[in-house]
């Protein structure tokens, strides 16, 4: 990883994407959907792109570790609030409450044991699953289908919600066992 700070193409193209986020906002609270497709799919396109440029061009960077994962979620949250606020949706695509709150609850949940676990190992390695993986692609198709007013988004958001609450259960899971390791790990070399 390169340790420079510096402002390379791919942590350019994550600003882009976390500078984009007010215009998608905008363009939901106006009822302007096919704009705010167009956007979501560019960020979720940029998304792909910095990785894949970091990785190509070696321009892995600290702060790229850190932009990437909060411009994501930036987005997604960003998204899940708007589509359950905006009173001008169509009906049957105006997201219920119960699916940003599962999604936010999540998040939070995964960045306060991040936080904890650094904190009494001193490291963190953040290896998104599977199961995390294929959440944040229901996340995405969710915000895809509802811009796209597809009639069985209420199925997409349950499944996401779903994939959510199982992904959540994985990372504490996993948390827990980071948490037996370091606690077995101290008591041997005490």
């Amino acid at each position: 990883m390169n340790k420079k700070a510096g402002l390379n193409l791919a942590n350019k193209i994550t600003i882009a994407r976390i500078i984009a986020i007010p215009f998608f906002i905008a363009a939901v609270v106006y009822s302007k959907l096919e704009i705010a497709l167009f956007i979501f799919i560019l960020a979720v396109i940029s998304d792909a792109a910095d990785g894949f440029i970091a990785r190509a061009l070696k321009q892995k960077t600290k702060l790229g570790t850190i932009l990437d994962p909060v411009a994501d979620k930036l987005l997604l949250i960003s998204a899940y609030i708007c589509l359950m606020l905006v009173g001008s949706m169509p009906p049957g695509l105006r997201l219920p409450p119960y699916v940003p709150i599962i999604i936010i609850s999540r998040d939070a949940i995964i960045v306060l044991g991040s936080i904890i676990v650094y904190v009494v190992t001193g490291d963190l390695k953040v290896a998104p699953s599977a199961i995390g993986k294929m959440t944040t692609f229901f996340q995405m198709i969710t915000i895809v289908a509802i811009l796209l007013r597809f009639g069985y988004s209420s199925v997409l958001w349950n499944v996401t919600a779903l994939f959510t609450i199982l992904s959540g259960i994985d990372y504490i899971w996993k948390g827990s066992r980071l948490f037996g390791e370091n606690h077995s790990s101290l008591k041997k070399g005490a």
